[in-house]
């Protein structure tokens, strides 16, 4: 694993809403007295969500001191896992699976596609619209190649498919998620081939 750093440029404070301290204390009071910090997934992961996309280190002191764990603790929970994004990301965030099965099928292409409209793993576009990352496996690979933009799976993807779909959201457009080609959900292609009559 590389070593996850904090961003250069941080804001100076953090502080969630009302919606979200309520949302909090909901999600704190789930766990036994003396065991709040295990709350602290749900509680980064909506802090997350506040900032725009990204984690800012106000935000986990925050989460640290609503929890009464130290700074170190969040901080060792923020930078192991990666789907705290430690630096700002675009308003729509691509994490592109180049994992085998996606590989295979034409990762490759997408990530072509990732370049050409918004250029290396870590930029952002002048509009803050897109900003792009190569992951592991996200799940899908039945239906490869894939990405996740977002909270939502994009699958069977060509470059043409990719190219329309990050042109559409950059303009505001609506986008049908999950497979981009007559599947449904995992089904072969077609459509089914078993389990077709009474017998």
């Amino acid at each position: 694993m590389s070593v996850r750093r904090l961003h250069e440029e941080q804001p100076p404070e953090f502080a969630f809403t009302s919606e979200n301290i309520s949302w909090a204390e909901g999600q704190i009071a789930k766990y036994p007295e003396g065991r709040q910090a295990s709350a602290i997934i749900p509680l980064l992961w909506q802090a997350q969500k506040q900032a725009g996309g990204w984690l800012p280190e106000p935000a986990i002191r925050h989460v640290a001191d609503m929890l009464d764990m130290p700074y170190i603790r969040a901080l060792e929970v923020a930078t192991f896992y990666t789907m705290f994004n430690l630096s700002p990301v675009g308003e729509h965030f691509v994490q592109l699976c180049g994992t085998t099965p996606c590989w295979l099928r034409g990762a490759d292409d997408l990530k072509d596609v990732c370049r050409k409209l918004i250029g290396e793993q870590g930029d952002i576009t002048e509009d803050g619209k897109l900003s792009w990352l190569e992951v592991e496996c996200l799940g899908a690979c039945v239906n490869a190649p894939m990405v996740q933009i977002n909270d939502d799976f994009y699958e069977d993807l060509t470059a043409e498919k990719f190219e329309q779909i990050l042109n559409d959201l950059r303009a505001g457009k609506e986008v049908d998620t999950g497979p981009q080609n007559s599947r449904h959900t995992s089904e072969p292609e077609g459509g089914l081939t078993v389990l077709k009559g009474d017998k």
